[in-house]
């Protein structure tokens, strides 16, 4: 008989995955199940354990795609399999969570529990919109009341009296579709027209908006700017403040795209998000290795008779040293090799397996790579270059011209993953820029694309880690953008700011 799993409620915060508390981020990175809602960052869903089942129950007015009473019935089964399942949900599981029902829930099939609290947007959204809940003088109190609960009849619920005639700051969650209720029905209440409030779209996210007025012309004005649901409405002599933060990141408000393996995808998304952008992965390249293939078997018999290995990737480099292994030998075989990379990227992971480059050329291409290696290489060297399927054939042409002996090996291919075309339309529609790190993913990313998808490339700036890779985006009828001066995550970061700012 299998042992009874466990469920956590965990709250993810008000949007913004940068909130989350690291109690969640712990519970999500063991979880055999994650169940989740549609108002939390997808970002989150990385951090859990690649055979982890992802399971989407989100819940928006009018599109439900499961019902709660399923909802329940889904954890207690997850739980009954044995399974650790986070129950991921936006802002706090008891903030109008519905975090109690699932309990409930769960104690009567004996399961256990635990709940860890999330931030709640009623005060985070507020926070980054420069509206602080309480503030000396103005509002010694906040009350918070979800929007969309409306009685059967349509009209506003029979609390709402009582809760209109509160002092401090009221704070509707969830309430932009009921709007025109909820005012009428705090001017009858006796609220002054003159009362300030405001309304936050998308709080703590890059596409925040904050529309401030009164109550009296606070819904003309959100008809006017286009404010759209998830929002805020706000309501208290603190909706007229505007401490809106001055220190800003500078790539705050900037939403990338990336492109390419998880292991630069996520590098670059951590160095994109440490400067204040928020990033969304478009288009994954997963790693089909031959490195146990004849080829390259052989060439791993035949490590004596090179004199230098040439990297142009570190996939590259990390598939040559897995496959190293692998084979029954060891680093002592390459000890007399010297090593030539293609950028600094390619260099470091040459760097985490013990070695430094013995050349590295100035600028991170393969032209200048075996343009430099012309002047170091004699007729006597022969030459292992290890790299994926669509390397340059710039890389050959010139070494050709030395008359160097050289084995060129397919070590390693790109398959694409990721998010569906469908999926991967829309994203692209939200983007500022998009971001490319090879010609292989160049190729990918087009090998799936439908006029929809390259009409919305129109739309949004791409970003290119180098000429080769331009030269590939341009193949398919589109420029790069951008092309960073320096072939690396850090040249594509610092190109993106230059731009941005």
């Amino acid at each position: 008989m299998k042992e009874t799993g466990v469920v956590y409620l965990v709250g993810a915060g008000p949007g913004d995955p940068g909130l989350i508390t690291e109690k969640g981020l712990s519970r999500l990175r063991v979880c055999n199940a994650v169940v989740y809602d549609s108002l939390l960052s997808p970002r989150l869903l990385d951090e859990v354990p690649d055979q982890c089942r992802k399971i989407y129950v989100g819940k928006r007015a009018g599109r439900h795609s499961m019902k709660q009473e399923e909802i329940n019935q889904l954890l207690v089964e997850l739980a009954r399999e044995g399974l650790a399942v986070v129950r991921l949900k936006g802002g706090d599981p008891f903030v109008f969570g519905r975090g109690g029902e699932e309990i409930m829930a769960l104690s009567e099939a004996g399961i256990p529990y635990e709940v860890v609290s999330g931030v709640t947007s009623a005060v985070a959204a507020l926070a980054s919109a420069g509206i602080p809940v309480t503030h000396r003088a103005l509002s010694r109190s906040f009350h918070v009341m979800t929007g969309h609960t409306l009685s059967k009849e349509g009209t506003l619920p029979p609390d709402f009296d009582e809760f209109a005639r509160l002092s401090g700051t009221l704070i509707f969650l969830m309430g932009l579709g009921n709007l025109s209720l909820i005012v009428k029905g705090l001017l009858n209440q006796g609220k002054p027209g003159e009362t300030p409030a405001a309304v936050i779209q998308n709080g703590t996210l890059p596409g925040e908006k904050t529309i401030r007025g009164t109550i009296e012309n606070i819904e003309e004005k959100v008809l006017a700017a286009g404010i759209e649901s998830p929002a805020i409405l706000v309501v208290g002599e603190v909706a007229s403040l505007d401490f809106s933060s001055t220190s800003k990141q500078p790539l705050m408000g900037c939403r990338i795209g990336v492109t390419g393996t998880d292991t630069f995808t996520g590098r670059l998304r951590k160095q994109l998000e440490s400067l204040g952008g928020a990033s969304e992965c478009i288009l994954s390249l997963l790693i089909e290795s031959y490195r146990k293939g004849v080829e390259m078997m052989e060439a791993y018999e035949k490590m004596p008779s090179y004199t230098w290995i040439v990297f142009t990737s570190a996939n590259g480099v990390r598939e040559f040293f897995h496959g190293l292994l692998e084979c029954g030998h060891d680093f002592r075989s390459v000890g007399h090799v010297k090593f030539a990379a293609v950028g600094r990227g390619t260099a470091d992971e040459l760097l985490r397996h013990g070695f430094s480059a013995d050349y590295l050329p100035e600028k991170y291409q393969v032209q200048d790579l075996a343009e430099g290696l012309k002047g170091l290489i004699s007729g006597e060297d022969r030459l292992l270059i290890p790299r994926s399927s669509g390397g340059s054939k710039e890389l050959n042409e010139i070494l050709d011209e030395t008359g160097v002996s050289y084995d060129d090996i397919v070590l390693y291919d790109v398959a694409l993953a990721g998010l569906e075309t469908e999926k991967r339309t829309e994203a692209l529609t939200h983007l500022d820029y998009l971001t490319f790190s090879s010609a292989s993913g160049v190729e990918a990313f087009f090998r799936e694309a439908n006029e929809e998808i390259k009409e919305a490339l129109a739309g949004l700036k791409v970003v290119c880690i180098g000429d080769i890779t331009a030269k590939a985006l341009l193949g398919h009828g589109r420029k790069a953008d951008i092309i960073a001066g320096v072939y690396s995550i850090q040249g594509l970061t610092e190109a993106i700011c230059r731009d941005w700012k």
